[in-house]
């Protein structure tokens, strides 16, 4: 088993790595399980924006070698980090339970108290997302936006030691499972493995929240519809209640000055796990859910593509387009 991250950036990534293996283990107490820690190139590269490197498997490409040469049977990945369209051979085989997926502002001392909106003119705030930036300056203009890379330790002692920025954009869930809570992707933790490992995807298919999982098919199949990812702000949410599967979707410019959002819905009954046995193509968004009913899966797959199909009716393709063209020539 394999979790990202070199020796500063391991912390995340070894308790969100542990936290599965915790899992497995009481699942399968006859079992040993290896925890070896490795590096990708988004964890090397820290001096440049994620929407400039231009690599879309930043943070897998390392950890899916690992896998294609048998020297680990699985990795755990922050969902929010795996393309939705992945390298052939390679499947999500679980998508654990989803924790707050909501952004978390954090301040620089001498501004605790403050909030975003009571923040001086020209304020430097600090994010790695072009999504962040986009829907927080088109609120909050006043503000400057810059990119700011590196692992949460890295991050927040920019922001407590220097003076650049006044305050930073983080996961909510990423603050709370380093346990950081007083200064409170994306929140789900998905678990890769070979596409055709059964023995592997029998052993870590148990671990499927069916929720999040339906959630997470509806949000990957809207991304990969719009073709969303680090060089485009596009953001999306789901909300499970009553029986119905709602999903909100957006796209912005990059200052944030146009966007297009919408939200449609769906009945969807979110199933118990159940044995269901290999299918031809179990593939969903590059997820693989063989103990889950099929039907709920496709109609969550649809529902994300639905929403991304009424935005681009709408013009979101221009609005994606212009912003690709104005990243790439920064």
């Amino acid at each position: 088993m394999s979790g990202n991250g070199n020796a500063a950036a391991t912390a995340l990534a070894r308790i969100q790595t542990d936290s599965v293996v915790a899992t497995l283990k009481a699942l399968y107490p006859g079992l040993q399980f290896e925890i070896i820690a490795m590096s990708t190139t988004g964890d090397k590269i820290l001096d440049t924006a994620l929407s400039k490197i231009g690599e879309k498997s930043l943070f897998t490409k390392e950890l899916e070698h690992a896998l294609e040469r048998n020297e680990v049977d699985l990795v755990v990945h922050s969902l929010k980090d795996l393309p939705t369209v992945l390298p052939p051979g390679f499947t999500i085989g679980a998508i654990c339970k989803r924790e707050n997926p909501h952004d978390a502002v954090v301040f620089h001392p001498k501004f605790v108290g403050k909030t975003l909106e009571t923040l001086p003119e020209k304020s430097v705030v600090g994010t790695s997302s072009l999504r962040r930036a986009a829907q927080l300056q088109r609120k909050f203009p006043h503000l400057e936006f810059r990119s700011i890379r590196g692992n949460l330790n890295t991050r927040l002692r920019k922001l407590d030691e220097q003076q650049e920025f006044s305050a930073i954009i983080l996961a909510t869930a990423g603050l709370q499972r380093m346990g950081w809570h007083n200064r409170v992707g994306q929140g789900a933790l998905g678990v890769e493995v070979r596409a055709k490992d059964q023995d592997i995807l029998d052993l870590v298919g148990v671990l499927h929240d069916p929720e999040t999982l339906l959630r997470c098919i509806a949000e990957r199949a809207f991304l990969r519809h719009l073709e969303g990812g680090c060089s485009v702000p596009v953001a999306v949410h789901t909300a499970m209640k009553d029986g119905q599967l709602y999903l909100t979707g957006g796209v912005w410019s990059l200052d944030g000055s146009d966007s297009i959002q919408d939200t449609m819905q769906a009945t969807i009954h979110v199933p118990a796990q159940h044995e269901d046995g290999p299918e031809d193509d179990p593939q969903l968004v590059g997820i693989t859910a063989q103990n889950i009913p099929r039907g709920p899966q496709l109609a969550a797959q649809n529902l994300g593509i639905s929403l991304a199909n009424l935005l681009l009716s709408k013009g979101a393709k221009n609005i994606l387009d212009v912003a690709r063209q104005l990243n790439d020539a920064h």
